[in-house]
């Protein structure tokens, strides 16, 4: 993806001036006088990106998370999966453009993929709802993920949504009662299961197919009950930059709350200056968390696996009373 291309974010517009001042002298016939000009305006610019990315509010991180060059599930597809085979249909209803399913290799591995999909062109996110999923999209989700498990392959999900969609429709063929189904599965499936947020988490839409052995985040994606702009119109009756920059900070939606919290087990880091300037080395990360996870978890029996992902649903939340108190 050219600098020229991609899209600069209010926070990262003292990046884009450098990239400006970079651009015009490497356009230049003679840019080999300016070699030192071109070297000290780099290593500025690389050392202001990281600054800029190490110290990202939560609304910024939120804002990372959305970018519109952000890498999407068929990205992911395209750059670390080979002989992937997309399969369709909740045999129900029909097939839903936001959740996509298949088949492919990770690596030396088999595994069924699942994922979110939000679209580039105005087209398509229309027709993925903004990667907002319909009952029909996670009840093919768990169609597939059941197909998985009869051949003792291991699931990666790809969690990338907002929510999941909360149109009438979606209510009528029954999206609490599909989200709530799956929760229910997936924790049951004797196979492993990996889940990496790779962009946004949001609410039931996400645990929908995020019930996993292992659960990792991308370092600049969000996870959380609900989005800040949601939770900001529940609070405050409003939705603006003050107000969703408080609930950002309040939902403790980061990886590295997340973490420590205890709600995921991993934080897959981002090339600096986030996933959407270098998708490649975003991909190859991911697929190292993926492959590692997955081979120590086939090391594990099936009813070892069903029981060490129950205490680990288990356990979220819980805490120790202090006997001093």
């Amino acid at each position: 993806m050219s600098k020229a291309a991609l899209v600069t974010l209010d926070f990262e517009e003292a990046v884009a001036q450098i990239d400006i001042q970079i651009g015009l002298m490497e356009a230049k016939s003679d840019a080999e006088i300016f070699a030192d000009e071109l070297r000290t305006l780099r290593q500025a610019r690389e050392s202001l990106l990281t600054k800029t990315y190490a110290n990202l509010t939560p609304w910024q991180t939120v804002r990372v998370a959305r970018h519109p060059q952000r890498p999407q599930t068929l990205d992911y597809v395209r750059m670390i999966c080979r002989d992937w085979s997309e399969l369709h249909g909740d045999r129900r209803f029909g097939d839903d453009a936001a959740l996509i399913t298949g088949f492919a290799r990770i690596g030396s591995l088999k595994c069924l993929l699942v994922g979110h999909h939000k679209g580039r062109s105005t087209e398509e996110r229309i027709k993925c709802r903004f990667g907002c999923a319909n009952p029909e999209g996670y009840r093919k989700a768990l169609l597939k993920m059941k197909l998985a498990e009869k051949f003792h392959v291991p699931i990666v999900t790809l969690i990338d949504t907002p929510g999941a969609y909360p149109g009438l429709d979606s209510e009528q063929r029954g999206q609490a009662e599909a989200i709530a189904v799956n929760l229910r599965e997936m924790s049951r499936l004797r196979t492993p299961i990996v889940c990496i947020v790779i962009g946004e988490g949001g609410s039931g839409g996400a645990l929908g197919i995020g019930v996993g052995d292992r659960i990792a985040m991308l370092q600049h994606s969000w996870y959380s009950v609900i989005s800040p702009e949601g939770c900001a119109a529940i609070l405050w009756k409003k939705a603006n930059e003050q107000t969703n920059n408080s609930a950002a900070q309040a939902l403790a939606l980061t990886a590295e709350c997340n973490l420590k919290n205890g709600l995921i087990d991993a934080i897959i880091p981002e090339p600096n200056g986030g996933a959407h300037r270098d998708p490649q080395a975003t991909a190859e990360r991911l697929q190292g968390w993926v492959v590692d996870s997955i081979r120590e978890l086939q090391r594990l029996s099936p009813d070892t696996l069903v029981r060490l992902r129950f205490d680990k649903i288990r356990n979220i939340g819980s805490h120790k009373s202090n006997p001093a108190s």
